[in-house]
Order: C-alpha cells, then sequence, then structure tokens
C-alpha cells in the first residue's frame, strides 16, 4: 500500500463511505470532522495505554483508537498496518513451535501478568471497592498487599 500523500490524510475523493465524502466536500466540516476524529482517537488510544499495565484489553484499545486514527490519517494507518504486520508475524511464528515452546511462552505471559499484579497490589494496596470475597485472600496470599 502506498502513501505519498504531502497531507498525510485521507481525501474525500479517497473515501469509501458516502456519508464521510459529503463531510469531506465541504472545507468546514472537513476540518470538525477531522478535530472530533483525532481527539477521539487519541483518547482511545490514550486509554489504552492506561489499561496495559492492568489486566484487561490494553492493546486492543490501543488497536481501537489507532483505526479510529486511521479512517481519517494517513500516518495513523500506516502504524495500525505495521503493528498488524508485527502482530501477524508474532502469532504465526508462535503457532509453528512445538507445543512445549508454546506453554513456555505462555507460561512467561501469565508470570508478567501475575508480577504487574503482585506489584500493583504491593504499591497501590488492596482496592478498597473489590468485596471481601477477594479482599481477604489477597490481603492474606501477596505479600505487601496490606
Amino acid at each position: 500500500m502506498s502513501y505519498d500523500d504531502p497531507n498525510a490524510l485521507i481525501d474525500a475523493h479517497e473515501d469509501r463511505w458516502a456519508w464521510r465524502a459529503k463531510i469531506k466536500a465541504k472545507p468546514t466540516t472537513r476540518r470538525l470532522y477531522r478535530v472530533v476524529v483525532g481527539v477521539v482517537g487519541v483518547a482511545i488510544v490514550l486509554l489504552g495505554v492506561v489499561a496495559l499495565p492492568a489486566p484487561g484489553p490494553g492493546w486492543a484499545i490501543i488497536f481501537v483508537g489507532l483505526a479510529v486514527l486511521a479512517s481519517e490519517f494517513e500516518k495513523a494507518q500506516q502504524l495500525l498496518d505495521f503493528a498488524k504486520r508485527h502482530v501477524h508475524r508474532w502469532t504465526s511464528w508462535i503457532a509453528r513451535q512445538h507445543l512445549a515452546v508454546r506453554l513456555l511462552v505462555g507460561l512467561a505471559i501469565l508470570a508478567l501478568v501475575l508480577g504487574i499484579f503482585w506489584a500493583y497490589f504491593a504499591v497501590m494496596g488492596v482496592p478498597g471497592w473489590l468485596p471481601d470475597v477477594a479482599e481477604d485472600p489477597l490481603l492474606q496470599f501477596v505479600p505487601g498487599a496490606g
């Protein structure tokens, strides 16, 4: 895919969706639309970055934010293509590996996630909003969580 637009923006004649092409046909609405897409996309990416160390779909949220930005900005599309390419390479490589290697990688990722949990609870303490059923075992079994 070639990205040679000096403006680094997807123009009205390049857009596949008629409603967006109509918005982009007028300079005022085009500018407003791009600002809104930029703000929403960056907010979603930042939410994903905040969610990275916490359990949950941090990377998925970042990819959604990049997709929102890529709908309007070619540099974001280039970054999204780069990320997709490397995620595909990683998943293809891991799928070709022996079961023992896949299990070791899975255990390493699990250890990383558990380490992040432990570090979070050791530094921040157990959140008070957790129910007692979850809070009591965490205080008992996570060193430094109390």
